[in-house]
C-alpha cells in the first residue's frame, strides 16, 4: 500500500449478496481492517443508486477522519492488537472456561471446536486481522457439510447439533477478543448462526419401566444402575464416579450430596427407599456406590440385549432412564421448576423440552376429537 495512501476504502461481498464497506489500514508495517457496518444494496432502482452514493460518501468520510486520526497518532488502533495469533488466543479462552468454574462438558466442546478449527485452517499462524467474515461463514459450512466426529468411527459426519455447538464457541471466543480490545469489529456479528435442532428424547413408561424390572438381565450390576437412573435422574457419569461418602441419611429419605461431573454443580437429591435399596448394603465411605460399572458403550449393548428380551421396541441407551425419570416426573404431576432442580439444570429453558415431550394438555385436546371415520 502507498504510504501516502495509509488508509483504503475496500468492498466485499456477504453471502447475503449486500456489498461489505470497510477500510484497509496500514501502519507501521503492521495492516489492520476496520469494518463500517456500511452495505451496498443492489442498485435494482434509482432509489438503491441514491442510497448506495450516500453510503459510500459517510465511508469516505470515515476513511478521511483515520487517515487524520493516524497521522495525528490518535487512532484507536494503536491500544488494539490484531496480530495477536488467533489460535493462542483460542487456548487462553479454553483456559479462562477451565478457571471459572464452567462444567467439564463445555471444556470438551471448546476442545473440539479448537480441533476443528486447526483442521479448517490447516495453519496455527493465522491473526486475528485475517478472522473476516468469509473467514468465519466459511468455518461454519465446514461444519455443517465437510466436517466428521473426531471422538467416533472415522468417517462419521459430525452431527447437526455438534455443528451448532462448535460454531457458538467460536463466536463466544471472538466476542471475548471484541471485549478483550483485540479487534473493534466482531466478523461473526452478520453471519447467520447455525439454529440448535431439538434432538429427539426417547424415554420408558412406568409400566415399560416396571417391566424391565421384572425382565432377566445379563448384568445386574448395569440393571441396577439404570433403575437407579429411572428413580433419581442422575447420569451415567454421575453414577459412575458415586462413592459412599456422598450417601447420607436425612430422617425418612437417603440424600445424596455431589458434584455434577458435567456441570460442577453441587447437587442435593433425595431418593426414595426404592432407589436406596438399588445401592446396596452401604460399604466404606471411598468406595464405589456401583462396582464393576462398564464404558458407556459396554452398558448400552447390555440394555439393548434387556430391552429386547422385555419385549420393547424402542432404541434405549442408559441416557434414556435420565428422559424417563424426566417425564415420569411431569407425569405424575411435579411442577416444571421442581423437576428442573432435580435434574440439576441450570436452565429451566432446557426442562422445558420435556414438558413438550409429555404434553397431557395437547393429549386431551386431540382426545376430544369426535369419530368421523366408520
Amino acid at each position: 500500500m502507498n504510504i501516502k495512501e495509509p488508509v483504503r476504502l475496500r468492498q466485499r461481498r456477504t453471502p447475503t449478496g449486500l456489498i461489505s464497506l470497510y477500510l484497509d489500514i496500514y501502519e507501521k508495517g503492521h495492516r489492520t481492517y476496520e469494518y463500517l457496518r456500511l452495505y451496498l444494496v443492489p442498485e435494482k432502482t434509482r432509489a438503491d443508486k441514491e442510497k448506495n452514493k450516500q453510503t459510500l460518501q459517510l465511508a469516505d468520510a470515515i476513511r478521511a477522519k483515520r487517515v487524520v486520526e493516524l497521522r495525528n497518532g490518535q487512532y484507536g488502533f494503536r491500544s488494539l492488537k490484531p496480530q495477536t495469533l488467533f489460535f493462542d488466543y483460542f487456548l487462553s479462552y479454553i483456559e479462562r472456561k477451565k478457571k471459572k468454574n464452567i462444567g467439564g462438558s463445555k471444556t470438551l466442546c471448546c476442545q473440539a471446536c479448537y480441533q476443528h478449527l486447526i483442521i479448517y485452517e490447516r495453519r496455527k499462524g493465522i491473526t486475528f486481522s485475517e478472522i473476516t467474515p468469509e473467514w468465519v461463514d466459511g468455518f461454519k459450512r465446514y461444519l455443517q457439510n465437510d466436517a466428521v466426529n473426531i471422538r467416533k468411527l472415522k468417517g462419521t459426519k459430525l452431527s447437526y447439533n455438534s455443528a451448532w455447538a462448535y460454531y457458538q464457541e467460536l463466536r463466544s471466543c471472538i466476542k471475548e477478543a471484541v471485549s478483550d480490545g483485540i479487534i473493534t469489529e466482531n466478523p461473526a456479528r452478520r453471519i447467520d448462526t447455525i439454529r440448535r435442532k431439538d434432538a429427539q428424547r426417547m424415554y420408558l413408561t412406568i409400566d415399560e419401566v416396571k417391566l424391565l424390572a421384572k425382565t432377566e438381565c445379563s448384568d445386574e450390576d448395569v440393571k441396577s444402575m439404570f433403575l437407579f437412573s429411572c428413580l433419581t435422574g442422575l447420569r451415567h457419569s454421575d453414577i459412575k464416579k458415586m462413592k459412599w461418602k456422598e450417601v447420607y441419611q436425612q430422617g425418612e429419605f437417603t440424600r445424596i450430596i455431589f458434584t455434577q461431573k458435567k456441570t460442577l454443580g453441587q447437587e442435593y437429591l433425595d431418593i426414595t427407599a426404592e432407589a436406596a435399596a438399588l445401592m446396596g448394603e452401604r460399604r466404606g465411605d471411598d468406595e464405589a456406590v456401583f462396582n464393576d460399572v462398564f464404558c458407556v458403550n459396554k452398558t448400552n449393548s447390555v440394555i439393548k440385549d434387556w430391552v429386547a428380551r422385555a419385549g420393547i421396541t424402542k432404541h434405549i441407551t442408559f441416557h434414556c432412564a435420565r428422559h424417563t425419570f424426566a417425564t415420569m416426573m411431569l407425569d405424575l404431576g411435579t411442577d416444571l421448576f421442581t423437576v428442573s432442580k432435580l435434574l440439576g439444570h441450570r436452565e429451566i429453558s432446557t426442562t422445558q423440552i420435556y414438558a413438550k415431550v409429555l404434553d397431557k394438555n395437547k393429549q386431551a385436546a386431540v382426545s376430544k376429537i369426535p369419530s368421523i371415520i366408520k
